[in-house]
């Protein structure tokens, strides 16, 4: 019975609840006391209990219609958010925003962009990818994603098919553990220094990675595919090497990392690029989002 259950008679019976009569509750609604009533006996048929008490003049609630009474609003309000999600597809569609994201890229501030853009494009279907080095790119190369957020110095992977633009920068520092060796060398410490000890360097799974790797000082090195786990084994004591401030600031905080000053080796900011197919014309959504993501 329950299928026979409409979203009218759960409006006719929130209605009477909140206006305290059936009179009450057809005026609301512009309808005839006759259909509000109806509308009331339909739906006490179809849950087989009685939602009003019968011996009072007002509209008074039997404890089985107080104990559904939570549960028809949220249907209505449900319903409500349905339409207009249906009225705002109608109108502008779905907007698909597929985006590969470098691991570099500020984690706290992706997350603020994607929340502003969701409250912007409530009906948006959003296809995440998070990359390391030409991983992005190649990406779109698939046409897996239509955008990739990607870190400037790293070569192209085809610059005939794919264009960039510049989008924001972050600070890199030199990090290691307290305990490793380099924390206890006088500063500033020479390359040849850093080139005698471990260096923990993000690389990937794209053929030829190494060629792509940034800022390595020797021949001594852990590749490792995952941002998260060079953290950890910095942290852990196992080498050092370069990694954003902003997602180190904690660890150097709490003294779990130590901050490196180099002598005559300057490194630049990281700087992060779009890239995205040449000719293709983003739409308001992606284009939204890239404001976003560029903005400090």
């Amino acid at each position: 019975m329950l299928d026979n259950v409409t979203i009218n008679q759960l409006r006719a019976f929130v209605a009477v609840c909140d206006q305290g009569s059936f009179s009450g509750a057809a005026r609301k609604l512009a309808r005839a006391q006759s259909a509000i009533s109806h509308a009331i006996k339909a739906l006490e048929s179809a849950f087989d209990v009685e939602l009003f008490e019968r011996n009072t003049r007002k509209a008074q609630l039997t404890a089985a219609g107080r104990s559904l009474l939570p549960d028809a609003r949220a249907v209505i309000s449900r319903t409500e958010e349905m339409k207009n999600r249906a009225g705002a597809i109608a109108k502008a569609g779905v907007p698909q925003v597929s985006v590969a994201v470098d691991a570099y890229f500020p984690r706290t501030h992706l997350i603020d962009c994607l929340r502003t853009l969701q409250e912007e494009f409530p009906t948006a279907a959003i296809n995440l990818r998070i990359t390391t080095m030409q991983g992005g790119e190649n990406l779109v190369l698939e046409r897996v994603c239509a955008l990739a957020v990607t870190i400037e110095n790293v070569p192209e992977v085809n610059p005939e098919a794919i264009e960039r633009r510049w989008l924001r920068e972050a600070e890199m520092v030199t990090v290691c553990a307290p305990s490793y060796p380099l924390a206890s060398i006088p500063k500033p410490i020479p390359v040849d220094e850093f080139g005698r000890r471990t260096q923990i360097v993000v690389t990937d799974n794209q053929p030829e990675a190494e060629k792509t790797q940034q800022g390595v000082a020797g021949k001594r090195q852990w590749l490792v595919n995952d941002l998260g786990a060079k953290r950890d084994l910095l942290k852990a004591g196992l080498g050092w090497g370069h990694l954003p401030r902003h997602l180190v600031s904690e660890d150097l905080a709490s003294g779990q990392l130590v901050e490196l000053e180099r002598h005559a080796w300057h490194m630049g900011p990281l700087t992060f690029v779009v890239s995205q197919r040449r000719g293709y014309d983003l739409s308001p959504c992606e284009s939204r989002l890239v404001e976003l993501l560029g903005r400090p």
